[in-house]
């Protein structure tokens, strides 16, 4: 199904896939700002579907705006050196130290190896036996986005889950990491951009 939404300075003609399934629920997604999908339950009809479409016309304009927005602004991201990089990890190396012999007694736990790596998905990652892997592309961020990934790195050796324990945890030590975690979400493709290509 195909919506034409009208922007400032151009229009976009976007693209809604739907898909059926087991669900209750309907559930709006966008992937780019051309491109929607809908899961609806597999009953649906199509009336239904234009219905829901039509009563989410302005949640979607909105969010195909701001993707493209996002994607306009990421097309002229200049991707850093090589030389750049290494600069980049030898700093994360130190940083990251710190940050971490800072932020442990907080949480109250100890840590194994604080690895620096160069990765297209994840900000950071902690082991059972509490081995620390940290991107190099959170340098590019907020030192307090910095704090934020370490802080809930170190939270996994308390629970090895995201559970509201868990995040109790990382808000007793970082009260408002949530807008951390929003910017990270806001940005993180432009600073993996910014480090990848």
């Amino acid at each position: 199904m195909n919506l034409q939404v009208s922007g400032d300075k151009e229009a976009l003609n976007v693209q809604i896939d739907v898909i059926k399934s087991k669900r209750k629920t309907f559930s709006l997604q966008a992937v780019s700002s051309e491109h929607f999908i809908l899961r609806v339950p597999n009953r649906t009809t199509k009336k239904d579907i234009s219905d829901v479409i039509e009563r989410n016309r302005e949640w979607i304009e909105k969010h195909a705006l701001r993707k493209r927005q996002r994607e306009i602004e990421e097309e002229s991201i200049r991707t850093i050196s090589e030389a750049e990089l290494r600069e980049l990890a030898e700093s994360a190396a130190k940083v990251f130290k710190r940050k971490v012999e800072e932020y442990a007694p907080i949480v109250g736990v100890d840590y194994g190896r604080i690895t620096i790596r160069n990765q297209r998905t994840r900000w950071g990652s902690c082991s059972s036996k509490g081995n620390l892997n940290l991107n190099v592309a959170l340098m590019r961020a907020p030192v307090e986005v910095l704090d934020y990934v370490v802080v809930h790195e170190l939270c996994h050796r308390l629970h090895m889950d995201h559970s509201t324990e868990f995040w109790k945890e990382v808000e007793r030590v970082l009260p408002d990491y949530r807008a951390s975690k929003k910017w990270l979400k806001e940005n993180g493709s432009r600073l993996m951009k910014e480090i990848h290509g």
